[in-house]
């Protein structure tokens, strides 16, 4: 088994857009600026939190 069979959703293809500059999307965990423009319709987090979020998901093989 290679680590495909258990991670089927690569990170990248989750992501919003970044943003070029202000104004820019709340964090939906703690409400801080994120690096996503305001008008992305979706879940956005800030590096923390996007960084928490990736650590407590990890795929462990």
């Amino acid at each position: 088994m290679t680590d495909s069979d258990y991670c089927t959703i690569r990170a990248e293809d989750t992501r919003p857009p970044r943003a070029d500059g202000p104004p820019y999307a709340e964090c939906v965990l703690c409400r801080e600026p994120t690096e996503y423009p305001e008008s992305y319709k979706g879940v956005t987090l800030c590096p923390v939190c996007e960084w928490r979020e990736a650590e407590r998901t990890a795929c462990s093989g």
